[in-house]
């Protein structure tokens, strides 16, 4: 489950345009520009919370936007700061819950907004969500066998999560590779939802790969391009 934090109703907040941060999940940040350096200046003096944000793609190209976020985001603490010579860091962020950022209070020096804390909901009994849970693993697994080097470790640690709500939101964060549909599932609060919507990505992944070892058939993956 998410953690229960009491969180300020104000926070900073990064917006990057390749990351969707979830609850639980552990990100590694380099920190580097000017206005973020601040940023982690001021947190460390305080809560040492702040908010990841996925840069909003479409309003970004409709232009007239400054770094847009998408409305969903995801606020963590710092649980590890390392600051080196030149002025930059690197920190580990492990998220803490889902939050929407309502409305920005400022952008100098860097983007800081109120925020308000999203709470997931379970969506079925216990016993409908462990099978739904146990259905999402055995797809994982499935996967791995087809293609192992696209999961790696991670398959492997997430055979020990029991909680669903947990297992979906650490599998969305490291196993999924399309930002929209990570995008998509960190805003689906329910976890029985959660759970079937990342479930019928596997099954579409998992299609696509055996779709793909079809017509490659014997060439190895060197010498697809002559097949």
């Amino acid at each position: 489950m998410e953690m229960e934090v009491s969180l300020p109703t104000a926070i900073p907040v990064m917006t990057l345009p390749d990351t969707v941060f979830f609850p639980q999940a552990l990100l590694p940040l380099h920190i580097f520009e000017p206005r973020y350096q601040q940023m982690l200046r001021d947190v460390l003096v305080t809560h040492r919370i702040f908010a990841v944000a996925h840069l909003n793609h479409t309003l970004a190209t409709a232009g007239g936007h400054f770094e847009p976020s998408c409305r969903v985001a995801t606020a963590g603490i710092i649980r590890a700061c390392q600051k080196h010579g030149d002025d930059t860091s690197d920190l580990l962020l492990q998220g803490l819950c889902r939050v929407e950022c309502a409305e920005i209070v400022h952008e100098d020096p860097y983007r800081f907004m109120l925020i308000r804390p999203l709470a997931s909901t379970p969506g079925a009994g216990d016993q409908e969500s462990r099978r739904m849970r146990d259905e999402a693993a055995r797809l994982l697994q499935l996967r791995r066998k087809l293609d192992r080097a696209m999961l790696g470790e991670m398959a492997d640690f997430l055979q020990t999560v029991e909680d669903p709500e947990t297992f979906v939101d650490l599998a969305a964060f490291g196993l999924c590779a399309d930002a929209a549909v990570k995008q998509t599932l960190l805003e689906t609060l329910d976890t029985r939802r959660r759970l079937r919507l990342f479930s019928a990505r596997l099954r579409t992944d998992i299609a696509t790969i055996r779709l793909r070892r079809k017509l490659q058939g014997a060439l190895g993956d060197d010498a697809i391009l002559n097949n």
